[in-house]
Parts: structure tokens; sequence; C-alpha cells
């Protein structure tokens, strides 16, 4: 684990000063109200008697892989650089809200102006140093005030509930998804520790912990391999890769780089490599599989040249 940072400081306040006018060049934004009205309108139609038979058909649980295809649409769209597609592919992920809070609604529990009603206060009361007094300068300072704004409303709604009931004090780590995918989950459990000062001090830091957990599974390594190893030793190795894959995660995030959207970027460079190769050897006759390791090395270089970009270094790997 990261060492914990010793500097703690208290949200700063200052007395009101005069917001500064918005510029005349900030672009104007289309009324919404009426448009997306309309579309809560064809939602509630959909799932109405005489309605679609799919839409009446679907659950919160039926929902959830939709949910997560949705978002990781917006993604690659985000990465295509595609304005149109990145619009289209928000409004099909915006349809997935409207669609769980319609669910709510029929169920009782809310609806969707109670989404938007929530989520307005909540950007407010996070938000002191641009709609109240609190002072916060740096993006770093604005995190911090986030997670200790968090920590007081769950300490305050554990608070309220059965007398009977002694909760425990509310983690910077809660709300962190077990089901998560477990690069995610590395990364928002490191960025929460973050918020509140349980980190690196420099990346020097973080590489030496890469090393020393490299030295610890090339250890493990050597046990596992003993003719008397135990079962538990293999576990041990997954254990030292996890720690390894773990600290990768916070190199990402303390260097500023989302994990997810990087491991995306090398998965999406490595297939387009492999399948040049792939290519290649279609079009002498033979199959990868038939070549030898110096010859699918001797591809895999030409790959990378042929996909090197204009602002990618040149390797001796």
């Amino acid at each position: 684990m990261p060492p914990r940072k010793t500097n703690s400081k208290s949200p700063r306040v200052k007395p009101p000063k005069q917001k500064k006018p918005i510029p005349a060049s900030r672009p104007t934004r289309k009324p919404a109200g009426p448009i997306f009205q309309s579309l809560v309108n064809i939602q509630a139609r959909l799932r109405a008697p005489g309605g679609c038979p799919w839409d009446r058909q679907q659950t919160h649980a039926t929902l959830k892989t939709f949910l997560i295809e949705e978002t990781y649409e917006v993604l690659d769209a985000l990465e295509s650089g595609n304005s149109q597609e990145l619009a289209e592919e928000l409004g099909d992920l915006l349809l997935q809200i409207l669609f769980h809070a319609d669910l709510a609604l029929e169920a009782g529990s809310f609806d969707i102006s109670d989404v938007i009603t929530g989520i307005t206060e909540k950007m407010i009361r996070r938000h002191p140093h641009v709609f109240g007094n609190v002072i916060a300068d740096t993006p770093a300072e604005v995190l911090k005030n986030w997670a200790q704004l968090k920590a007081q409303e769950k300490l305050a709604a554990s608070a309220g509930g059965p007398a009977a009931e002694s909760p425990a004090a509310p983690s910077a780590l809660d709300g962190v998804p077990r089901s998560l995918p477990a690069l995610l989950e590395a990364y928002q459990l490191t960025r929460r520790a973050a918020q509140v000062g349980f980190d690196w001090e420099t990346v020097a830091g973080i590489f030496d912990k890469l090393q020393e957990e490299t030295s610890e599974l090339q250890a493990a390594l050597q046990l596992s391999a003993a003719p008397n190893a135990s079962a538990a030793s293999r576990e041990h190795t997954e254990e030292e890769i996890g720690d390894i894959l773990f600290v990768a995660v916070n190199l990402s995030r303390f260097l500023g780089f989302d994990p997810e959207v990087a491991l995306k970027k090398s998965n999406k460079k490595f297939k387009s490599r492999f399948q040049f190769m792939e290519n290649a050897a279609l079009q002498t006759g033979v199959r990868l599989s038939d070549l030898s390791k110096v010859e699918l090395g001797a591809l895999w270089e030409s790959a990378k040249i042929k996909s090197k970009s204009p602002t990618e270094p040149v390797s001796p790997s």
C-alpha cells in the first residue's frame, strides 16, 4: 500500500465574493425541458398497456447488461472522436437511466424528477467553492473537499437510523461496488483513498513499489516450481500477480490517466498489430500457427513499424 500523506488541510472559508460574469462567447444551450419531457412521454408510452412487448417485459435486472453495453459504447464513441456518434450513444445511455427511473415509478419508489432533483441538490452541496464561500483553488482541493462532504453526508445519514443500531463510521471507500471489473474497482479504491491524503508523494515511490512486487512474484514463482510445492504456493503466486496489477493501476491514476482507458487503447493496438500479422501470413499462404518463433517475431516487428503513429517514439522492443 502507498505511504500515507501527513499534510491535511481543512476547507478554507472566505467572505462572499462577486461571481465572475459568464463570457459572452460561451455556447448557448437549447432549452432541454420540452424535449426531455417528450422523451419521458415516449418511454411511458412504451411501458404502458398496449405499448412495446419488449419494453414492458424488462426489469432492473434484465437491463443491467444493456446499461453496461451502452456505457462502453459511449467510451468507444469518445475514442473515435465522432461527435455525432457520441451524441447518439449518450442518448442511448440517457434512455437507460430514464428506463430505470420509469420502473421505479411503477414500483412507487421514485421517478425521473426525483433523480434530477437529487443530483441537482448534490452538485450544489458538493461545490461550496462555486455556490458558497469555501475556497478551492486547485482540482486536488476540490476533490478533497468533495470527499470530506461525502463522508459528512454519510455520517449524518447513518446517524438517522434506528436508535438501537450503532452504525460504523462511514468509510471513504464506501460506494465502490464489488461488482465493478477489477481494474475499475482498483482505480476507484485508490482514487478515493488519495482524496483523503492516502497517496504516494512522488511517482518514484510507485516505481520502487512495482520493483518490490516484481521481486516478490519472482520469489513466489521459485517456490511454486519446487518439487514439494503446495497448492497454497500457487495461490500466493496469484496474489503477487494481483499486487503488481494493483500497483500498475496506482501508477496510471497518479499520472492522471484512467487505467481502463489506457488498457483499452493498448488492447486496440495489440488487436490491430496481430491482425496485420494474420493478413501478412495469409498473403504468403501460411497460418500464424505454422510459423516459427523467429518468423512470428519478425512479423510482429513489421506490424509495429506499420502501426507506429507519427508521435509514438521508436523503442528497441
